[in-house]
């Protein structure tokens, strides 16, 4: 049985991994529902570890001392669960599939033509079938990795159906499911996992090699 992560923690996560977000986007991160949430977040801000943002980016938000508790539960979480050995192990897997994400999202985004890097247009049928192949190729062989992690830890238990469901999108013919920012397609998931193990793991994302390609207004 994977271990249940504590909503407190979980509330706390979300926020580490999103930066700032609003009742529902915590609650469809972390499963828990609306009053549950609102009930996380009041005991946070009333602790001094978030702050309720205005603005542009508007929801709540982590305090330098919230990062400082999120940082010491994990750490918690991992030594009650005795899962840090299975999250290491799952984490090295993800890093030999990384590239080939990286390179399936470029492609799908920029195509070479005449020698020169040029903008997808999708006007291409058996090009764009070829990545979309690729995509699902390595989504078969990322389940083991999140199948894993979902049994050691409960809170990851949402991540192969999200990439499931991406990729099944995406075969269904809306790109939109590939690589399109602010929606749970392909790309949003893929990152947010990898930051998920990097935050959980105490780990750099800046010591890592690969480049990550922009997604900004990508199809």
């Amino acid at each position: 049985m994977p271990h249940p992560s504590d909503p407190r923690l979980k509330v706390l996560h979300a926020l580490r991994l999103k930066g700032a977000a609003g009742e529902e986007a915590l609650a469809e991160s972390t499963g828990l529902d609306a009053a549950a949430v609102r009930g996380q977040l009041d005991d946070l801000v009333a602790a001094g570890l978030a702050v309720e943002c205005t603005g542009a980016l508007a929801g709540w938000s982590l305090t330098p001392a919230g990062r400082d508790e999120h940082a010491r539960a994990l750490g918690a979480e991992l030594d009650a669960a005795g899962a840090r050995g299975v999250l290491t192990g799952a984490y090295r897997r993800f890093r030999a599939l990384n590239a080939d994400a990286l390179d399936a999202c470029s492609r799908w985004q920029v195509r070479e033509v005449g020698g020169r890097p040029v903008r997808n247009d999708h006007h291409d049928a058996r090009y764009d079938a070829a990545v979309v192949a690729d995509l699902a190729d390595l989504e078969r062989r990322a389940r083991p990795v999140v199948d894993d992690l979902a049994g050691a830890l409960d809170r990851y238990a949402d991540y192969g159906p999200k990439l499931h469901h991406a990729v099944e999108r995406v075969e269904a013919g809306d790109g939109d499911w590939f690589t399109r920012p602010v929606m749970p397609s392909f790309h949003t998931v893929w990152f947010e996992l990898h930051e998920d193990l990097l935050t959980t793991l105490g780990l750099d994302r800046d010591a890592e090699t690969e480049p990550t390609p922009s997604t900004t207004g990508a199809r």
